[in-house]
């Protein structure tokens, strides 16, 4: 354990570490955004700012009512000043994940000691789903952000009962809220009134200080109820989700997640139980096993021997853990908000580990997780044979690879940090081969972004564009420099001719037996990336997985 204010060597070296950390989590910046549904979100934040309106979101022409705006101003903060790149789209949410980081120190540091707050960071961000979210941006990386930036404000403003942590409190809560809806009060309100009820503190529970920020909360989340209510409720014969009289507001209070929990809302799923523990047993890789025991070392202790501090967390993560477990909605990336907290759980347990039969079997446990990690990335590269690979990744790969090995020969930690600090080199290894080769590898096959990348290249007559209506049509339509027209094999809606039509060669025998003059200027192979299965993995089996995609001058 070392002296709060000094800086020792092993720190230096964990600080060293962790500005490794973050740049693994930029490694996907310049990676292509991928679709479906980061690709959609990107095409709503590039319509909003081609038309100059930042109160509507639309998609493919329609009014579009899925997520809240927050994510998009920020978005189209980006697009206005760098462009539409790839790494302007990408770039706030990594920043959001970033400061979600910052406080995950803070918080850390307030309720243990520096020591804890450093492993809280490094536990965070080397998380698997926590690396794959910041090249794969959703929502979620602003939530993971905005949350525990509450949480932290909210817990200064109930230890130190200052107003002012207060305010900023309600202004990060309201952007968590407008970034997801209504449930992303659930983690915030869990880890402070689960504390409080917990710890039967009733007087701070009902304080007055907490009705002010309900009161703050609805005046920040103003500007979203304004924008819903100026598309929709102002509109009742605009037709959304196939019915007319939609309220964008009920939607945001209820329907956008709240009704994908009770499974009564417009956008309905099939819950599992188990989902979310099988999820993070894979999504919090390499730190989910300690995860798992901290949980059960703490519930063993039960309420009344368990630390005190460890409520903020327990409560504020189980809670948000156990209503999706329970949701009729699930996916994986839903879990990203609470693993501030559960990187906050790992770490204190790590810390106060004193039993040398406890630290062998963590040693034991994660060494076996370290050879499974390099063992599957070894067969990922054997059967994938990524088309990227260069001498630059593969000298930085093998480094890492020699001081996982090698270490012990030039570093020296105490206890639990000498398995962990392997640990971590492994997360570098297999994110960074990720990162580096397989995933810019694997965007090759997503004929769309590759597709617009040719046209914007060799359009050289300034042709229209347009492309046969489909499901997977947003990374086509993102990096397309021209605007796309969306169009069907009927006819109806075709531009003038002669334009550039991007569709599937399978459906192109239609349009030539409606007159169409067609003539293949380039093909693509297409695959939905987000979908893998070991026959698309398998370079022997790859091709009968593989669509083809054509661009065509239609004359």
């Amino acid at each position: 354990m070392t002296d709060e204010n000094s800086l020792s060597t092993e720190n230096q070296l964990l600080y060293l570490f962790m500005g490794v950390a973050v740049l693994v989590n930029f490694s996907g910046l310049l990676i292509p955004i991928a679709g479906p549904d980061a690709a959609v979100y990107a095409v709503v934040a590039k319509t909003m700012v081609l038309h100059n309106d930042f109160v509507q979101l639309f998609y493919h022409g329609a009014d579009w009512l899925d997520k809240p705006h927050f994510p998009f101003w920020i978005t189209v903060l980006s697009f206005k000043l760098f462009g539409f790149t790839t790494w302007a789209y990408k770039l706030p949410g990594i920043l959001f994940l970033m400061m979600g980081a910052r406080y995950t120190w803070l918080f850390a540091k307030t309720l243990y000691n520096r020591d804890i707050a450093i492993w809280s960071v490094l536990v965070l961000l080397t998380a698997q789903h926590i690396v794959l979210s910041n090249n794969d941006v959703h929502a979620e990386p602003y939530l993971t952000g905005l949350i525990i930036a509450a949480v932290y404000h909210f817990y200064n403003a109930y230890i130190r009962n200052n107003y002012w942590q207060l305010l900023w409190a309600c202004l990060f809560t309201a952007g968590a809220v407008m970034t997801k809806g209504m449930f992303a009060l659930v983690p915030i309100g869990g880890a402070i009134a689960g504390h409080l009820i917990i710890t039967r503190q009733w007087r701070q529970l009902f304080s007055f200080k907490w009705l002010i920020a309900g009161v703050l909360i609805g005046i920040f989340i103003l500007p979203e109820l304004w924008c819903l209510n100026q598309q929709f409720d102002l509109h009742p014969e605009k037709v959304v989700f196939g019915h007319k009289g939609v309220s964008g507001i009920k939607f945001f209070f209820w329907d956008s997640q709240l009704g994908r929990f009770f499974n009564t809302g417009p956008i309905k799923g099939t819950g599992d139980p188990t989902f979310f523990v099988h999820t993070t047993l894979w999504a919090f890789l390499p730190w989910s096993l300690l995860l798992f025991a901290a949980l059960f070392q703490f519930i063993k202790k039960g309420v009344k021997q368990s630390n005190t501090k460890e409520w903020f967390c327990v409560s504020g993560g189980l809670l948000t853990f156990i209503l999706f477990s329970a949701s009729g909605f699930q996916l994986p990336h839903y879990l990203n908000i609470v693993y501030p907290f559960f990187a906050i759980i790992t770490a204190q347990y790590l810390y106060y580990v004193t039993s040398k039969n406890t630290i062998v079997t963590i040693e034991v446990t994660q060494k076996v997780i370290i050879s499974l990690m390099l063992l599957g990335l070894i067969a990922l590269h054997y059967f994938f044979r990524p088309g990227v690979f260069s001498l630059y990744t593969a000298a930085t790969l093998g480094m890492l690879l020699a001081m996982l090995i090698f270490y012990n020969s030039f570093i020296g930690l105490p206890g639990y940090q000498k398995i962990t600090i392997r640990t971590v080199l492994c997360t570098f290894i297999f994110s960074l081969y990720l990162n580096l080769s397989f995933y810019p590898s694997l965007m090759k096959y997503q004929a769309g972004s590759e597709a617009a990348s040719w046209i914007n290249a060799n359009n050289k007559h300034n042709l229209p564009v347009a492309e046969l209506n489909d499901d997977n049509t947003a990374p086509f339509e993102f990096y397309n420099n021209k605007p796309v027209a969306l169009i069907t094999i009927d006819k109806s809606n075709l531009p003038l001719t002669p334009f550039l039509l991007y569709a599937k060669a399978a459906e192109l025998p239609a349009l030539k037996a409606k007159g169409l003059k067609i003539t293949t200027l380039a093909t693509f192979k297409r695959y939905w990336i987000t979908r893998l299965n070991f026959k698309f993995i398998n370079k022997e089996t790859r091709d009968k997985e593989l669509e083809e995609m054509s661009v065509v001058e239609v004359e």
